[in-house]
C-alpha cells in the first residue's frame, strides 16, 4: 500500500514519528509531505529525512500573522499537487492547518478509492490564547474551513477525547488514538528523600502554563513539609516560574534542557510528583508532558479536565488538583503503590504496543 502523511508542523515530529513506524512495519511504501520551515525556531529545516519531501514555505517570525497564513495556504495548495502526483492508496493529514481539510477534500472527492483520515492535534482557534478574537475574521475562517470539510474523511482521529465536543463530524468516524512513545528501557529506580517533597516541571515554560496555580499547590504542601521544585526545560516564562516558586516556599533546582533519557529518569527517581497544571481556559486533554511523566513511573499532580482528570482518577496515578485533601495527605504519608499505578497506565494506555492494535483495528475495518 502507498501511504501519505501530510505535517506542516516540526512539532507534530511525536505523532508523525509514530504513524511511520506503524505503517513502515507493516511494509508499505510511504512518503512524508512536510513544511521546510520550523514553527519553534522560525528557521529553515537543514537536517532532510529520507522518505520526505519537503514543502518550500514563506517564513514567518509571528505566530498570528497573514504571513503565517499565507505560509499554511501554500503549504496546503503545494501538498496537493504532491499528492496528485504520488497517487497514494491512504491519505493520512495532521491537522491544523485547517487550510489542509479542503485541498485533501478535493482529492478524496476526485479519488473514491483513496482512505482519507485526518489526525486533530490541535484546535484552531479553540486552543489559541485569544478568546476575544476567535470569531472574527480571518480566525473565524479557520474554523470554518475544519468544519465545512473534515467530514469528507473516512476516519478522524483526535489525540484526545476533549476535542469531539468539538468537532462537527459523524460520530462513527470519530476515533481518539493518544500520544505514544515506546517503553522506558531505563531502570526506574525510586531515591526519595521523604523529609521533604520533591516537584517536577517537565517540559516548556510558556504563557499557558498556570505559574500562580503552581505557587498555590508549592504552599498547600510547604505548610506540611518542604519543597523543592526541580525544573526540566526553559521557555519565555522561566524566571517567572522560578521566582513564584521561590516566593511561594520551594527550594529550586534548574537543569535547563535535558534530552538524554537517561539522565532525565535519574531526575524523576528523586521527585514524589510531576506537575501537569495549566491555564483553566486552555483546551487541552491530554499533554505530552503527562505521559513522559507516566512512563518514568512519575505520578502527576493535575488540573486538566476531561481525559487527564479520568485517567488520573480511574488508574490512581496521581492527584487531581481538585482533591486537596488527597493531596495533603499524600504530602506525608507517600504511597509507592501510586508509582506502579503511574508506570502500568502508560503500559496500557500510552505505549507503542496498545497504539498499534488501534491503529491495526482503524485499517482492517476500513
Amino acid at each position: 500500500m502507498k501511504v501519505a502523511i501530510v505535517n506542516c508542523f516540526d512539532t507534530y515530529e511525536i505523532r508523525v514519528k509514530m504513524v511511520f513506524d506503524f505503517f513502515q512495519t507493516k511494509g508499505d511504501q510511504i512518503l512524508v509531505i512536510q513544511s521546510d520551515f520550523m514553527h519553534i525556531k522560525k528557521e529553515r529545516i537543514q537536517d532532510k529525512k529520507q522518505n520526505y519531501q519537503y514543502i518550500h514555505v514563506k517564513k514567518y517570525s509571528k505566530n498570528l500573522s497573514f504571513s503565517r497564513l499565507y505560509s499554511h495556504w501554500k503549504f496546503s495548495k503545494d501538498s496537493l499537487k504532491v499528492i496528485e502526483n504520488y497517487k497514494p492508496d491512504l491519505l493520512y493529514v495532521l491537522i491544523p492547518p485547517n487550510s489542509l481539510t479542503k485541498n485533501m477534500a478535493s482529492y478524496r472527492v476526485n479519488n473514491k478509492n483513496v482512505t482519507l483520515i485526518y489526525d486533530v492535534i490541535d484546535l484552531w482557534p479553540e486552543t489559541m490564547p485569544i478568546s476575544k478574537f476567535k470569531d472574527i475574521f480571518p480566525l473565524n475562517c479557520w474554523k470554518n474551513l475544519r468544519n465545512r470539510y473534515i467530514n469528507t474523511a473516512d476516519y478522524v482521529i483526535t489525540e484526545c477525547n476533549l476535542y469531539h465536543k468539538y468537532l462537527n463530524v459523524d460520530k462513527k468516524k470519530l476515533k481518539t488514538i493518544y500520544l505514544a512513545e515506546k517503553s522506558n528501557i531505563h531502570q526506574i529506580n525510586p531515591n526519595l528523600d521523604n523529609q521533604i517533597l520533591s516537584l517536577c516541571y517537565l517540559g516548556s515554560i510558556n504563557n499557558i502554563i498556570d505559574i500562580k496555580k503552581i505557587g498555590e499547590v508549592i504552599k498547600i504542601i510547604s505548610d506540611i513539609k518542604p519543597v523543592t521544585l526541580k525544573i526540566i526545560g526553559d521557555g519565555e516564562k522561566k524566571e517567572e516560574l522560578i521566582s513564584e516558586a521561590k516566593n511561594c516556599g520551594a527550594n529550586v533546582v534548574y537543569y535547563g534542557k535535558i534530552f538524554d533519557e537517561k539522565e532525565k529518569q535519574r531526575i524523576f527517581d528523586t521527585c514524589h510528583f510531576g506537575l501537569n497544571i495549566y491555564k483553566d481556559n486552555t483546551l487541552i486533554g491530554l499533554t505530552m508532558k503527562s505521559i513522559d511523566y507516566l512512563k518514568a513511573g512519575l505520578p502527576i499532580i493535575n488540573n486538566i479536565k476531561e481525559d487527564s482528570y479520568d485517567i488520573v482518577n480511574k488508574y490512581n496515578c496521581g492527584v487531581n488538583l481538585n482533591e486537596i485533601d488527597q493531596l495533603k495527605y499524600l504530602s506525608v504519608n507517600y504511597d509507592m503503590e501510586i508509582r506502579n499505578n503511574a508506570k502500568n497506565v502508560f503500559d496500557s494506555l500510552f505505549s507503542y504496543s496498545q497504539i498499534e492494535k488501534k491503529y491495526n483495528f482503524l485499517i482492517n475495518n476500513k
